[in-house]
């Protein structure tokens, strides 16, 4: 028999705590994280994006892997670092940055407005409506501010739901946004100069192997139920072979504000 979902505290709780548990290991292991923080800086400065007088924020920061990789790409700064999780935040404590422990689910800091530049990647997924959250985030730009998004979609981990469906077990997996949904919310209040859904592959090397990667960088909270320990055997059992590849689909965009 199913549990109930998480109220929308209890889950933002959850995510903080799974990501407390995983700072250490995050730096190390969170190499798609890293590309494409990497990603979104040089299309930034590919497209000649300079930013307006005003804060520039980081949101959903983290370790910093997005903002560092904007200020070596553009040479602009200070970004403010913006996290619910204190343990990844103070991983960049000694690079000058300013660091704000904050829940994005309640919104921008009131200290942030209007922002210049609003970046964030991998981050909004786990927000309560994450949809809603972007068109906040759209609104608040001052004009001619820039919104910089890399965030994981829909299209995601086909295989885990694949071995899910066969094994006749929930998938635990995250519900992510749908990538169109997004880029239609943005593209309401922004001019887009960017937006194009990436497809990343690695290979696969067990399902047992596969969760304890997610479960290493703190990115295993979920809405649904824990398996019991029979339905993960069963989901192990249904998990498909090496010829397969573990996928991601990732939303990056860049807009402006009109």
């Amino acid at each position: 028999m199913s549990r109930p979902e998480p109220p929308a505290e209890g889950f933002s709780e959850a995510v903080r705590g799974c990501f407390s548990e995983g700072a250490r290991l995050y730096p190390s292991r969170a190499r798609l994280q890293a590309a494409v923080a990497q990603r979104l800086a040089g299309l930034t400065a590919r497209q000649g994006v300079r930013f307006p007088p005003g804060p520039l924020a980081d949101l959903g920061a983290g370790s910093g892997l997005l903002s560092r990789s904007l200020e070596a790409a553009l040479g602009q700064g200070p970004w403010l670092r913006i996290d619910a999780c204190s343990a990844l935040l103070e991983q960049g404590a000694g690079e000058n940055a300013a660091l704000i422990h904050w829940d994005l689910n309640q919104g921008l800091p009131a200290s942030l407005q209007p922002p210049a530049a609003l970046a964030s990647s991998f981050a909004l997924q786990w927000l309560e409506q994450p949809e809603q959250q972007l068109g906040n985030w759209c609104e608040q730009l001052q004009p001619g501010g820039w919104l910089i998004l890399g965030v994981p979609t829909s299209g995601s981990f086909p295989l885990w739901h694949q071995a899910a469906a066969q094994a006749g077990v929930p998938c635990t997996a995250l519900e992510l946004p749908c990538a169109q949904r997004l880029i239609d919310c943005a593209q309401h209040r922004l001019q887009l100069h960017h937006a194009q859904v990436l497809r990343f592959s690695r290979p696969n090397r067990g399902g047992l192997w596969f969760l304890q990667q997610i479960k290493a960088i703190g990115a295993q909270a979920s809405r649904s139920p824990k398996l019991n320990a029979g339905q993960l055997r069963r989901l192990l059992r249904a998990w498909p072979g090496p010829q397969q590849a573990i996928v991601w689909e990732v939303l990056v965009l860049l807009g402006q504000k009109r």
